[in-house]
């Protein structure tokens, strides 16, 4: 396992500044959003001109980019050849994991079986892993339905998010059956009021957490996703998730 930032905790800075903050923290690697809406990079702008969208995603501070998180808004054909365009960038940039959403609750269970399993197809083909995100409001709100999606969809992973576990409908649901599932982990503080909270006033036991992964033998990125919190210094918060998690890899 190792540690990674999203570019996220920084959401009012330009790409360039939020690099600059990671890597005074002393961050080594970074995953970086490709979303349509409040995204640095868009999808459609990687499929209109991938030369370009390569070196943007070059231009990290020598980070190494561990993941791209993508959110796309185009529908049918052009939701996969968009994707498409992000597996290649992904290739070229050598970056393995795409992270993708679940559809909203409410989409028929084979429809959604579907569309994962074109994207893992479309992945595949370029040597990349698609992993959907564990989020509330959403299919993959639910660790069984989980289990089922990952049993039906070969090669199919899970970006676990175990907020969603600790905070609303969800909150004290094991989700230990799951972890077997993942390719990527995202972490922050969390507890039941509060989906965020600062550093150690939650309940994510990070020291368990980290003992299970490493039970399944997960070697992949922890990656901090910590929003910035009204009148809390967030680079003091960044450095000080940093540190304990530092000190338990």
């Amino acid at each position: 396992m190792y540690l990674a930032a999203s570019c996220a905790c920084f959401p009012d800075l330009s790409l360039d500044a939020a690099l600059s903050k990671l890597v005074d923290l002393e961050f080594t690697r970074i995953e970086i959003q490709i979303h349509e809406k409040e995204g640095r990079l868009k999808p459609s702008e990687v499929a209109a001109d991938p030369d370009r969208a390569i070196m943007f995603c070059r231009q990290t501070r020598r980070l190494t980019p561990i993941a791209y998180s993508v959110d796309i808004d185009a529908e049918e054909d052009e939701y996969y050849r968009q994707f498409a365009a992000i597996c290649l960038l992904a290739k070229a940039t050598k970056v393995v994991t795409l992270i993708v959403p679940s559809s909203n609750l409410g989409t028929p269970f084979n429809a959604e079986v579907e569309r994962l399993q074109k994207l893992v197809d479309i992945a595949t083909n370029e040597g990349v892993v698609v992993a959907v995100k564990t989020e509330r409001g959403r299919i993959s709100e639910d660790p069984d339905t989980i289990t089922v999606l990952c049993d039906h969809v070969k090669g199919l992973g899970i970006a676990l998010d175990p907020s969603h576990f600790h905070y609303g409908v969800h909150a004290g649901r094991s989700f230990d059956h799951i972890l077997k599932y993942a390719y990527h982990v995202y972490l922050r503080d969390t507890n039941k009021e509060n989906f965020q909270v600062r550093v150690g006033q939650g309940d994510i036991e990070y020291g368990r957490l980290v003992n299970m992964l490493t039970q399944v033998k997960y070697n992949r990125a922890l990656s901090i996703d910590f929003q910035p919190l009204p009148e809390v210094d967030q680079m003091a918060e960044m450095r000080k998730i940093r540190l304990l998690l530092d000190s338990l890899l």
